[in-house]
């Protein structure tokens, strides 16, 4: 009997080489046919599309239906750019209060005990105010607190009142010690249970830190308190409040308002001197003046700009000058800046004589000393040669712009 070997058996169940290599050369060009057609994009001439690549988004149109469009509709492009132009600006007002309510939210959530309005945040938001404002002030300033609460600043329930019937907030603001908790922290507590007239923020007080004062101040209080107008104040100077608040109420509807005494001193180069800037080289050759900014004793923002602070407090940079940090931050936005010279009158007799001609001072320092000298001892004489009439705060035209309802 003859056996065949496996080898030879297996051998005619296995296909020519030349034929496998055809079958699949023929299976590929099938495969590469049948995919452009599946996966061929449709010709939509017209109709635009977007697509992302590498986080970046791109935009196609056929370029003849637009000028067709173009050409069909010029009558209505300023109408329509108009309602773009308004739509556009509804949006991003509702984009600004959003990003704020949830910088707040946020903020509040990792800070409990942010200040001392925090635990009414929600039924205090629902009233709207004038203004809020700030009156800078240090550890050791105690006597300086006294003697603006015996001039300017109304006490008690004086001080209620102004809140409730006026819409302004007076507040003292200071942050703390660099040992928290301490004897300087604990001495505030106590005179705040006093008066009751104090903001404190989340800051370590120094006078290095007043521009990451000034940033936490203004984010705080826009974050306390819905306002037209952030005003902050050094505790040397004195304020008429019914004509500061006149002044204000007059730019009370424009958006962005920066208002204060404009000036643009020189840029300090040289270390050890008062008010050094170890970041000179930024403003250009050695001998150049800073921007316009607002002097620091006095100035006042609108909402927008305070809200604007809320959003982006982590990333705006800080000068050593808290005045020009102010200015730098509003520095490529479109900002209203007023120049009111009635915020920086000098001392008695120069508003003395203002007041004399019914041209009353909304503040008034001595610019020799940044504020007025020896202020403890001074601050009575200017508030009395100088201070406008007892019942202007209570009878002044601005108060009819403030009532709103909640």
């Amino acid at each position: 009997m003859f056996v065949k070997s496996r080898g030879e058996h297996a051998s005619k169940h296995v296909l020519p080489k030349n034929l496998a290599l055809l079958l699949c050369f023929a299976s590929f060009c099938a495969g590469m046919f049948f995919s452009n057609r599946t996966w061929m994009m449709p010709d939509a001439k017209g109709i635009p599309w977007t697509s992302r690549t590498g986080g970046k988004q791109f935009v196609d149109y056929d370029p003849n239906i637009v000028l067709k469009n173009e050409g069909n509709n010029s009558g209505d492009i300023s109408g329509s750019q108009h309602s773009i132009l308004t739509m556009d600006k509804a949006i991003s007002d509702l984009e600004i209060k959003l990003m704020a309510s949830r910088a707040e939210r946020e903020t509040i959530q990792k800070d409990p005990m942010m200040s001392e309005g925090v635990k009414n945040i929600e039924s205090t938001l629902k009233r709207k105010y004038f203004m809020v404002i700030g009156i800078n002030t240090a550890f050791s300033s105690h006597k300086r607190r006294d003697s603006v609460r015996a001039t300017w600043m109304p006490q008690a329930e004086k001080r209620k009142k102004l809140e409730e019937e006026t819409g302004i907030i007076i507040r003292f603001v200071i942050g703390h010690s660099s040992t928290s908790g301490g004897i300087l922290d604990k001495a505030i507590e106590a005179e705040e249970k006093v008066h009751g007239d104090f903001l404190r923020l989340q800051h370590v007080e120094g006078y290095l830190e007043l521009s990451a004062k000034t940033k936490t101040y203004f984010a705080t209080a826009v974050s306390l308190w819905d306002a037209e107008f952030y005003v902050k104040v050094d505790d040397d100077i004195h304020v008429n409040l019914a004509t500061l608040g006149v002044t204000l109420a007059r730019h009370s509807k424009k958006p962005r308002v920066y208002i204060g005494c404009m000036k643009s001193g020189p840029v300090l180069a040289r270390k050890g001197v008062k008010y050094h800037e170890p970041e000179y080289w930024k403003f250009g050759e050695v001998g150049n003046k800073y921007f316009r900014h607002a002097t620091g004793q006095l100035y006042a923002i609108s909402k927008d700009l305070a809200t604007y602070i809320f959003i982006n407090q982590n990333v705006l940079h800080k000068y050593a000058n808290e005045d020009v940090s102010l200015g730098a931050w509003f520095i490529g936005l479109d900002v209203d800046h007023v120049d009111d010279r009635r915020l920086c009158c000098g001392t008695p007799p120069d508003c003395e004589w203002k007041a004399q001609a019914g041209n009353i001072c909304a503040a008034s320092f001595d610019w020799r000393c940044s504020g007025i000298c020896r202020s403890v001892e001074r601050i009575m004489e200017v508030h009395e040669r100088c201070g406008e009439d007892k019942n202007a705060l209570w009878s002044a035209n601005f108060v009819q712009t403030i009532r709103t309802s909640s």
